[in-house]
Formats: structure tokens, sequence, C-alpha cells
């Protein structure tokens, strides 16, 4: 496609056409010469928003930021509306890319019924792998807000389902040629079968209503980042048991493929939450069917230690995540 903004033939053809469901709460719909979007916020709510930028070769990485954006909103307590994506494509890319890409990002959009509410695309000379960006929008009732500040010392810690697995996806999509060099097909099924745990709506609602104190997906830098940036925010400190922590095999194998850190590796869909009762609160969520653990406790002295057995580490600043090392190649 031609360097700059996408034609309005193609956004009509490509873009609008693929864009179908809607929210009562949207009060600009996406048209080619719109260039805004807004939803009304009733009486006694608040309008949440939240960004994410992921860049590679997936034709469905938009739905890696919808996963992002959308349980982001979710760990504040806010129910999404819809989101905003602006898509920058390199020079070599098809139409049939930016089709593709819109229309799994729709796809998304029906499951967790929102609305794309704008969708800009641009083709730039200055990138090599698109580039998505997801501007996603909740609303939450005014005292129902929860912070990332929230957390208190002496609670426990609890983490749903598997680090590492949404940079696992990524991988797969990425290197899905080479990898079926090296694994059985059975194997690599096995590792797409695992997305629909990239949505993390139903635990978080959960949680919400459970009353936990503070929420954290583990995104950009894997569950160290996470453990960091939670206790960071609340001014405490944790104590983290490396064995509770739960990672899949298949994870483990790819990971040792490609020579990387899974505890560092982005992973939506992967929840820690702050509680008083981490085992109550686990207990429900493996009685509706959804992996969770405590896998520590918060601390007044804002030690950030995590244990192998004997072995004790202080958990350092988020370093970058293991996933940007695939791009890198």
């Amino acid at each position: 496609m031609k360097i700059g903004n996408v034609s309005q033939t193609v956004i009509r053809r490509s873009v609008l056409k693929q864009l179908k469901t809607k929210r009562e709460e949207a009060v600009i719909q996406p048209s080619v010469e719109e260039t805004c979007s807004g939803i009304a916020v009733p009486d006694g709510q608040q309008a949440i928003f939240t960004n994410v930028t992921l860049y590679g070769d997936e034709k469905d990485i938009a739905v890696f930021g919808l996963a992002q954006a959308l349980n982001d909103l979710y760990t504040r307590g806010a129910s999404p509306v819809g989101a905003n994506l602006s898509i920058l494509l390199p020079p070599y890319a098809y139409e049939s890319r930016l089709k593709s890409m819109v229309e799994f990002a729709e796809q998304t959009a029906q499951r967790q019924h929102i609305q794309i509410l704008n969708v800009k695309a641009q083709v730039s000379p200055a990138i090599t792998k698109a580039v998505v960006t997801v501007v996603g929008i909740g609303l939450v009732a005014a005292g129902e807000l929860i912070q990332s500040n929230m957390g208190k010392a002496n609670q426990d810690i609890v983490l749903t389902k598997w680090i590492g697995l949404e940079g696992m996806l990524r991988i797969v999509r990425e290197k899905g040629e080479e990898l079926s060099q090296r694994f059985v097909p059975a194997f690599m099924t096995q590792v797409n079968a695992l997305e629909e745990n990239l949505f993390a709506d139903r635990e978080l609602k959960l949680a919400k209503e459970f009353g936990v104190s503070a929420m954290c997906q583990i995104t950009d830098g894997g569950i160290l980042a996470a453990l960091w940036n939670m206790a960071e925010a609340s001014g405490v400190g944790v104590e983290v048991d490396l064995k509770k922590i739960a990672v899949k095999q298949e994870t483990i194998e790819i990971c040792e493929y490609f020579q990387l850190n899974p505890y560092q590796m982005t992973s939506a869909g992967s929840v820690l939450f702050m509680t008083d009762n981490g085992k109550e609160l686990t207990d429900l969520l493996l009685r509706k069917g959804i992996q969770a653990e405590v896998i520590g406790r918060s601390t007044a002295d804002r030690e950030r230690v995590i244990y192998n057995q004997e072995e004790k580490r202080y958990i350092d600043r988020p370093a970058q995540d293991e996933l940007l090392k695939i791009y890198g190649e």
C-alpha cells in the first residue's frame, strides 16, 4: 500500500465493512470522515481509559492488544465499553493484511461485547513491523474504582492462570514455521488452544465482587515486573514462593528453545490479586474452573524477595520483556 493515510476506498472496504458490533453508549459511529470517538457517561459513572501499544507480524496482533487493554480496565473495577485502534503498517503490507487485522479485532469485540469505536490506519516507511495501539474505554460506578495503590501490608498475593502464556502465543505466531520443525503437530495444537486464557473478565469480575484490595495484570516484564509494580504502587514489600508460580510445560519448552526467561515475559490474562483472605479467593476461583494459587504475602518492610526453597533472591526493578529478544533477531 502507498505511504501515508490508507485511502478512503480501502478504509470502507477493509475496515468499516468489518465493524459490526455496536454499543448504545457510543455517541459517534466510525466513518471515513470521522476523526473522533465518544461514549455517553451516565450519572454516577466515571470513564476510565487505558493505552496499549504492541508490534509484530501477527495478523491477530490487535487481539493481544485488546486482551491487555480490556483486562487492565477490569483490574480497575471498570466494565469495558469500546476501544480505538491505531494501525501503523510497513510499506510491504498488503490491504489483505489490514483487513485480517480488523477482522480479528472485530471477532474479539463481538466475544467481549465491546465496540470498536474508531480505526486509524497508516503506512509508514519508518517501520518494518506493524504497530498497533489500542485505547480501551470503560465505565465504573463512582466509589467502585480499584486503584493500583490500594494494596496493604500483610495481605495474601494470589496468582491466576499461568505466567508467560501471552508471550508464548506471540512467539508461536512469529516463529511458527521454525517451531513446527522442532515440535510435533499435537504440541502446537495444544499451544494454540491456550489463546482463550488471554481474557480474564470472569476472574476479575469475581475478584471485584469478592472485595480484593488491588489487582495487577501481568504484562511487560512478566511476573517479576508485576510483583515489583504492585508493591511499589502500594508502598509495601512482598515475599513470594517461586515453586507456587504456575507455568505451563509448553511455555517452559518454547522458552528453553529460544533461551528466554518465562518469569520476565508478558502474560495478558494472568493476574495478581492482593486480599486479606487468599485461600477463600482461590477456593472461589477454583470452583469456577479458574487456576489460582496463593503465592506469597505483602509485607510492611518494603523488601521484595522471592524464595526458591532455601534460596532467597531480591526482585529487581522491571527489566526489558523477554519477548523483545524474538523481535530483535
